[in-house]
């Protein structure tokens, strides 16, 4: 039986029976998450190329991200499941994954860990020594993040700094300039608002599970408040990534782009989720990949001109 979020077909179905509880141990046939993942590093090249252009070096980047962030998302569920095990089964939506349903072992776990951390490794060392740096220093922010859910109210908070230091790992690979852009450091700032928001909303399917079993979570803490704590955060990444697009030099254009953005997508992805139907709050949560892919694409509005006209001649 498949899990509720995950797609109803995908290309993991036809996967030998022996290696497709290893593929739902990376929750391959979830790529919301590594969607999620991947995008603060787009977002980064992107702000960092502002006033320059984009070069063919850019798309090598790109692509080494899309390949990181599908093994190092993989890598962080397996690890997270590993320590979550116990507890998974305990919860109604995780029981049946990999390791609480005895599908893997705890051995074929680790060694699947391993292997996905190997390519990771792989993609790192194709990066400029200096993004190289940027992204070991996130390692204890990653491996502290599945303990955050048993001793504070706020694991959003650090799963958002995990997962938006792709957009400071970008900024600094694809920088003509030494250093960390401050227009950089404002869109991981964003970034950061941006995941509370969005895994909040993941946890509003949790919320009764995660009492029973005293997980923590934003979704318990904000309570009936929920939509207005929530909509609060993705009042501030939008804000501070109209204020990283203007920091970088990019002018007007991204900027309105982004308040269309929200006005277009955010408010109404907000608006849709029922606290009755918790279906709702996951369809909301997968609308964040669209969301995420567009205001990359807002950031990429002026690199893109710039080498357009350079091209031209212009």
């Amino acid at each position: 039986m498949k899990p509720s979020d995950a797609l109803t077909r995908h290309w993991t179905d036809a996967l030998p029976r022996a290696w497709k509880p290893y593929a739902q141990l990376s929750r391959l046939d979830r790529p919301i998450g590594w969607q999620l993942l991947l995008l603060p590093s787009w977002m980064g090249i992107a702000i960092a190329r502002a006033g320059a252009g984009f070069a063919l070096s850019d798309l090598q980047l790109a692509f080494a991200f899309l390949i990181g962030a599908i093994a190092m998302r993989g890598a962080g569920c397996t690890y997270n499941d590993i320590l979550d095990r116990d507890i998974d089964a305990q919860v109604e939506r995780t029981r049946l994954r990999p390791l609480p349903s005895g599908a893997v072992r705890l051995r074929g776990a680790w060694l699947w860990l391993v292997a996905q951390c190997l390519v990771g490794l792989g993609v790192l060392l194709t990066l400029p020594r200096a993004a190289q740096i940027v992204a070991l220093t996130a390692l204890p922010l990653v491996a502290l993040y599945p303990l955050m859910k048993r001793i504070t109210w706020w694991p959003q908070a650090w799963l958002g700094m995990v997962f938006s230091w792709g957009a400071l790992v970008g900024g600094v690979a694809a920088s003509v300039t030494p250093g960390v852009p401050i227009a950089v450091i404002v869109l991981y700032l964003g970034c950061i608002a941006w995941t509370i928001g969005y895994d909040t909303i993941y946890a509003l399917q949790d919320r009764e599970d995660d009492a029973l079993v005293g997980v923590r979570s934003t979704a318990r803490l904000f309570g009936d408040k929920w939509r207005v704590w929530t909509g609060g955060f993705y009042f501030a990444a939008l804000a501070l990534w109209i204020s990283a697009a203007l920091v970088a030099g990019e002018g007007l254009l991204a900027s309105a782009a982004i308040m269309l953005i929200g006005a277009a997508f955010v408010w109404p992805m907000l608006r849709s989720v029922d606290d009755a139907r918790l279906e709702t709050a996951l369809a909301a949560f997968k609308r964040n990949a669209g969301i995420g892919l567009l205001v990359a694409l807002a950031f990429a509005l002026e690199p893109a001109w710039r080498t357009l006209r350079l091209l031209l001649g212009v």
